[in-house]
């Protein structure tokens, strides 16, 4: 007997309690602020137990990052799946609109959570330095397109970092104005102005 459905279901259980303890500790720290909350409150809301919690994470920063994470990978997943003659500024307008659109329809939590990550000097920092890994991935995704070589041309770099810039203005811009700004209208008026230098290549 194949013990393939025993490893599946570890393995969706093992998400189930990384998703309960990642969404408990966001909530948490949105509400109260990153210095304000302990693991042991995380814990307590998410109804596991502490050597639990640091089975999947090393620390209350570790919780963020791993959301950076896996936001980065679906900016990366979605531009890969875009069409190969599609224009640049689509593709890439798409890709960074995946976090846009969740954000969009968890808006009062994303909100708050946007603002902890941008208000936060130590979640900032990190949220930084997880967009320099996106920087490459949108690049090596942008250098697979027709005509374009990573080693040669500058444009993939140039445009998976304008793409970038975009898509961090309209984060601060919504956060600045407590929601009171559609983010998928921002992200429109957005790659409208950047989509002449997008496809100019």
């Amino acid at each position: 007997m194949s013990s393939r459905p025993e490893v599946t279901l570890a393995q969706r259980k093992r998400q189930l309690v990384s998703d309960e303890l990642t969404e408990a500790a966001l909530q948490l720290l949105a509400l109260k602020g990153f210095d304000a909350v302990t693991v042991d409150e995380i814990v307590s809301t998410a109804g596991v137990s502490k050597r639990t919690f640091f089975r999947y994470f090393a620390s209350k920063e570790d919780v963020v990052v791993q959301f950076l994470t896996e936001m980065g990978t679906g900016i990366r997943a979605e531009l890969a799946a875009r069409p190969a003659e599609e224009r640049p500024s689509v593709a890439l307008k798409a890709a960074v609109s995946v976090p846009i659109s969740a954000c969009v329809d968890h808006s009062d939590r994303a909100l708050r959570v946007v603002q902890l990550i941008l208000r936060t000097p130590a979640l900032h920092a990190r949220f930084l330095e997880r967009q320099a890994q996106w920087h490459n991935d949108l690049t090596a995704e942008l250098a697979r397109r027709p005509g374009l070589a990573q080693d040669t041309d500058l444009y993939p770099q140039l445009a998976a970092g304008m793409a970038l810039t975009a898509f961090n203005t309209v984060l601060q811009r919504w956060s600045d104005g407590a929601g009171a700004e559609d983010p998928a209208e921002l992200i429109d008026r957005t790659f409208a102005l950047l989509s002449p230098a997008l496809d100019a290549n």
